[in-house]
């Protein structure tokens, strides 16, 4: 009773709604489609939005596409047919700058194509667009259209950095970052150079936005900024938070403890990121809780396209962690940080999953987004609806590997790097290495994963040691970050590697067993998946729950046949006994018996193995690449831009909404969080 009530519904009503499950996450294509026919009924007003698009559109107060010579939607009509003559009237490979004063006459700009035959493509599918309006035009023209010059993704907590990335609750979400960072850097320089804007010096930049820490432990995350490798203008921006206790602000905070700084973060890194730019960011990226608040205040201050991927949310991840708040406030912060996602995820203009599962889960599961709908915090507030998983700012855009570092193992390799990885794998002894295997011959399982409950690498060792046949007939490589309990960061890290010890005891596997414990680069990491590949061993990921597996791409690329775990995301990149296998892993006898069913395939038909590496690998090239990525990450903040352009009055209602949340509910609750620090 008398429970504070969040409901986001009436934001949200009068705005275009999927009626179909099966959509959910294709918000590009609902949109185009949705838009294209609003053109159909109304050219008038179609026409004049096109043209106030164009007149407006600029770089730094530099017109590009178009000047002022053209004044209406009517005159833009005629005028682009007289410049598809002209241009069809100059051979295909003629630079624009050669064309331009003559296109200038008529109205245009720079920024149509570098040559006379993209320069003519694209003002053909502007003619289209304007004649007859097609969802598959509009999706051409914008994919072209040159708006996105400067983008900044924010990624806070942990430690951000190319080598030595510390603390392992961050480790995947750098990793995603870092290869996204460059992927972006490649094709806004392409996109430049075929937009013929190289004529204006136009440089794209690329930042990610992280925290300064100054007691960095020998990492570079005390640098306020660094260049980052094989990138011609992408860097990391480091901002810290502003001091308040000094024996807390000068080290490590853990991403549970962060919620009292982002508010005054975000201001300060706000004037640091425009002076760095030099202008406003076109995208603003949030990663995770932390950095996707900061990115709604942000872009609410800016009035910039907020893009927003979770990675991972908590809520769901902590079973009852709504109900039982109070109990886990004092380690986790809960109430601080479910507030903070239902204003990241109303706040964001589009939201970037991995999966479709991410959004409403599975008829077993439930979605991440999905635990927000309705839930409640007693005492604290009720939520009727958190977020409306109908709405089209979802959309899947599954992420890449760096095919730089992971490639398959039959590809040209260093043979010196391979000889000293696989010593390493089956042979070296070090005090971070566990275990002399009897029969190094014998097949491999690898399996690759931090030291948590929910990586569930202690149910892996169960299962193995349960399987005496699986024993006869394999060895298992354990590769983790750490290998002794006095190393741990934290409790639960410290269970874990109890629990593997006491495991590997009790059923006797000391020479079956490799237990890696250190971390290895990621080149080093690449080539050890493919020296298990050259002994045509297997990949194993037996999570209780993957939202993704990024691990799993990097597997799969590498050319392992992997085993990996039904529950989660894992289930739309493979489909069972097609790229891989899905195994259940709280049925221990029933994953071995996959295993064994497969290695008597195997031994069987010599050429099954390879089969089944072979589809893993075409699996993630086809599918899942960084450039495949970044272009669909372009194509949606054009897209949305353009939306909240034709639509820009219907979202300030909810802006308004979310800001009375932080003010009302997220700021107290951060601000009991600060007190307790300004104490320690």
């Amino acid at each position: 009773a008398n429970l504070f009530e969040i409901d986001v519904t009436p934001f949200y009503e009068g705005n275009p709604t999927i009626t179909d499950p099966r959509n959910i996450g294709e918000g590009l294509a609902f949109l185009n489609h949705y838009l294209t026919n609003r053109v159909e009924d109304d050219r008038d007003y179609w026409l004049n939005v096109l043209f106030d698009v164009l007149h407006r559109h600029n770089y730094d107060g530099v017109s590009l596409l178009m000047n002022d010579q053209i004044q209406s939607g009517e005159e833009l009509a005629q005028q682009v047919r007289q410049a598809i003559q002209i241009l069809r009237s100059r051979p295909a490979e003629e630079p624009y700058e050669k064309i331009h004063p003559e296109l200038q006459t008529l109205g245009f700009e720079p920024g149509w194509g570098n040559t006379a035959e993209r320069a003519r493509e694209m003002m053909k599918l502007l003619d289209q667009m304007i004649a007859t309006p097609q969802s598959a035009i509009l999706e051409a023209f914008l994919a072209r259209f040159p708006s996105v010059f400067r983008v900044v993704s924010i990624s806070i907590h942990g430690w951000v950095g190319q080598e030595e990335l510390g603390r392992p609750e961050t480790l995947g979400q750098v990793a995603y970052v870092l290869d996204q960072a460059r992927s972006l850097d490649r094709q806004l320089q392409e996109n430049i150079e075929l937009a013929g804007l190289k004529i204006l010096n136009i440089q794209p930049q690329v930042i990610i936005l992280t925290r300064l820490i100054p007691n960095c432990e020998g990492t570079s995350c005390a640098l306020p900024f660094e260049k980052i490798d094989n990138t011609e203008n992408a860097w990391i921006l480091r901002v810290p938070f502003r001091e308040f206790n000094p024996k807390v602000t000068d080290n490590w905070i853990s991403k549970y403890d962060i919620w009292g700084y982002l508010e005054t973060y975000a201001i300060d890194a706000q004037a640091r990121l425009l002076e760095q730019f030099g202008g406003k960011p076109d995208l603003i990226i949030g990663n995770y809780s932390d950095g996707n608040l900061v990115a709604a205040l942000m872009a609410r201050q800016l009035n910039v396209t907020h893009c927003n991927i979770a990675h991972a949310l908590e809520k769901p991840r902590h079973l009852f962690s709504n109900l039982y708040w109070q109990d886990l406030e004092p380690q986790y912060h809960f109430s601080a940080q479910f507030t903070a996602d239902l204003i990241s995820m109303n706040a964001a203009d589009f939201i970037v999953t991995s999966s479709y599962q991410e959004i409403v889960g599975s008829p077993d599961t439930i979605g991440q987004y999905e635990s927000y709908k309705c839930f409640t915090m007693p005492q604290l507030y009720h939520v009727i609806n958190g977020i409306e998983l109908f709405n089209p700012k979802f959309n899947r855009v599954s992420p890449g590997v760096d095919e730089r570092v992971f490639f398959p193992y039959t590809n040209a390799r260093s043979t010196e790097n391979r000889d000293r990885i696989t010593h390493l794998i089956f042979e070296q002894e070090d005090s971070t290495i566990f275990g002399k295997l009897a029969d190094p011959q014998r097949r491999p399982l690898l399996a690759v994963a931090p030291l948590t409950a929910v990586k569930n690498l202690s149910g892996l060792v169960e299962c193995f040691g349960r399987s005496s046949e699986l024993q006869q007939r394999c060895n298992l490589i354990l590769v983790t970050n750490k290998l002794r309990v006095e190393d741990a960061i934290n409790a639960h890290e410290a269970e874990e590697i109890e629990k593997l010890h006491r495991l590997i005891d009790h059923y006797q596997l000391h020479d079956q067993i490799r237990w890696i414990g250190e971390r290895l680069s990621n080149p080093d990491l690449g080539e050890m998946y493919r020296c298990i590949a050259d002994r045509q061993g297997l990949f194993v990921h037996f999570a209780r729950f993957e939202a993704f597996g990024r691990v799993l791409l990097e597997a799969m690329i590498s050319g392992l046949p992997s085993f990996v775990t039904a529950f989660g995301g894992t289930t739309e990149i493979i489909e069972d006994d097609k790229h891989g296998f899905l195994i259940n892993p709280t049925d221990l006898e029933g994953s071995a018996r996959k295993i064994l069913e497969f290695l008597d395939r195997a031994d069987a038909d010599p050429d099954y193995w390879h089969s089944m590496s072979n589809r893993s690998i075409h699996r993630i090239q086809d599918e899942y690449n960084w450039t495949r990525h970044t272009q669909r990450l372009l194509l949606l903040t054009k897209l949305y831009s353009f939306w909240n352009y034709v639509h820009r009055e219907s979202r300030e209602s909810l802006l308004h909404y979310l800001d009375a949340l932080f003010h009302l509910i997220y700021k107290p609750r951060a601000e009991l969080i600060l007190e307790q620090h300004q104490n320690q």
